[in-house]
C-alpha cells in the first residue's frame, strides 16, 4: 500500500509541475485535464503526507524514550507518542478507502425516475411521497432539482415522475436508492382501516453529457402528440409533447411538460442518453458479476431494497439490515444516516473484495 501511495504522490508532484509549464498553460484543454487529475489525487496525497508525518513522529518519540534519561523529557515523549498513535488510527482506516477504485460517475448529476408499481392509486401516492423526500434531501444539500417529465393522477400522486438533481457528488450519495421501495400503511381511500402493501420503483441514473454518449438519431423514432394533464385534462392545442423510441434497444422516453416542442425534445434526449448508458453499465456489471451479486449498490430496480412501515413509524433497509424508527423525518428528506450506512457497507464490501483479490 505504501509503495502505491508513494507512486501517487510522485504523480501528483509531476502534475503540479506540468500545471505551471508554459506549453501546458497554452493548451487549455490539456491544462484542464491535468488540473482535474491533480485535484482528484489531492485528498489521497494529503492523507498520505499526514501518515508519513505521524509515523515519523512516532519513531522519533520512541527513539527519545529509549535514549533519554531525563524524566521530564521522557514524560513529554510519552505524551507525544500517545497523541500520535491516536492520530494514526483513523489514518490507517482512511487510506485503504481512498485507494479503492473510484466510480467514474460519482461526481455527476443524476436523473431520478420514480414509477408507481403494485398498489394502484396508493402506489401513485407513495411515488409522490418519495419524490418529495428526494426533493427535500436535494434542498438540504443545496442541490438544484428540475422536473423532466411527470404523469400525475387525479388525487395528487404520480404514475411516474422523472427529475434531475444537479449538485457535486449527487450520484455518489443517491446511487444506492435504485430499487423497489415498499410501503405498508392504511390508504386514505381505505375505509376499513386495513394495512395495504404497495410498491414503487426508483432508478437513479448518472446524467450523461452529449459528448459522453453519442446517440445516432437514425436509430431514434421521434413522435409528437398533444400533451395532457392529470386524468386527460388540460389538452394542448399544439403537438408539443415528444415520444422518443430508441429502435435498437426498445427504450421509450416521453416528455410533455414544456410548452415548447424543442425544450421537450432536449429534456427527452437527456433522459435517453442517461438511460442508454445506465443499461449498458448494468449489462457490463452483470457480466462481470455473474457468479455473485453485490449486496449494496447493485442498482437493480427490481430488487426490494427498503420498506416504509407507517403503523410502526419505521424504515428498514433490507440490504444492510438497518431499521430506523423515525419515518416522518426520513420522508422529510433526512436521509444522511441511511445513505452513510449504505456507503460504509459498500466500502467494506469492496475492501473485502480487494483483500481477497
Amino acid at each position: 500500500m505504501l509503495d502505491k501511495l508513494q507512486g501517487i504522490e510522485g504523480k501528483y508532484m509531476e502534475l503540479e509541475s506540468l500545471l505551471s509549464d508554459p506549453d501546458v498553460l497554452a493548451d487549455q484543454e490539456k491544462w484542464q485535464r491535468f488540473n482535474k487529475e491533480h485535484a482528484s489525487l489531492a485528498p489521497i496525497v494529503e492523507k498520505y503526507r499526514d501518515y508519513v508525518r505521524v509515523t515519523t513522529g512516532i519513531r522519533d518519540a520512541e527513539d527519545m524514550l529509549s535514549g533519554e534519561t531525563d524524566e521530564e523529557m521522557q514524560e513529554l515523549a510519552q505524551e507525544e507518542l500517545k497523541a500520535l498513535k491516536a492520530e494514526l488510527i483513523p489514518l490507517q482506516e482512511e487510506l485503504p478507502l481512498l485507494l479503492l477504485p473510484k466510480d467514474p460517475n460519482d461526481d455527476k448529476n443524476v436523473i431520478v425516475e420514480i414509477r408507481g408499481g403494485v398498489g394502484g392509486e396508493e402506489a401513485a401516492l407513495f411515488a409522490g411521497d418519495l419524490f418529495r423526500m428526494y426533493a427535500r434531501y436535494a434542498e438540504r444539500q443545496s442541490w438544484k432539482i428540475e422536473i423532466l417529465t411527470e404523469n400525475e393522477t387525479e388525487i395528487g400522486g404520480y404514475k411516474e415522475v422523472s427529475f434531475s438533481i444537479a449538485g457535486y457528488g449527487a450520484y455518489s450519495r443517491l446511487k444506492y436508492e435504485s430499487g423497489t421501495h415498499r410501503v405498508q400503511r392504511v390508504p386514505e381511500t381505505e375505509s376499513g382501516g386495513r394495512i395495504h402493501t404497495s410498491a414503487v420503483t426508483v432508478a437513479v441514473l448518472p446524467e450523461m453529457e452529449e459528448a459522453e454518449v453519442e446517440v445516432d438519431m437514425n436509430d431514434v423514432r421521434v413522435d409528437t402528440y398533444r400533451a395532457s394533464g392529470a386524468g386527460g385534462q388540460h389538452i394542448n392545442k399544439t403537438e408539443s409533447a415528444i415520444r422518443l423510441t430508441h429502435l435498437p434497444t426498445g427504450l421509450v422516453v416521453t416528455c410533455q411538460d414544456e410548452k415548447s416542442q424543442r425544450k421537450n425534445l432536449e429534456k427527452a434526449m437527456r433522459v435517453l442518453r442517461s438511460r442508454l448508458q445506465y443499461e449498458a453499465e448494468q449489462a457490463a456489471r452483470e457480466g462481470q458479476n455473474a457468479d455473485r451479486k453485490s449486496q449494496v449498490g447493485s442498482g437493480d430496480r427490481s430488487e426490494r431494497i427498503r420498506t416504509y412501515n407507517f403503523p410502526q413509524g419505521r424504515v428498514t433497509d433490507h440490504r444492510i439490515g438497518l431499521t430506523l424508527h423515525r419515518l416522518p423525518a426520513i420522508l422529510d428528506g433526512d436521509l444522511d444516516e441511511i445513505i452513510t450506512a449504505l456507503l460504509t457497507a459498500d466500502q467494506a464490501e469492496k475492501l473485502k473484495e480487494a483483500g481477497n483479490g
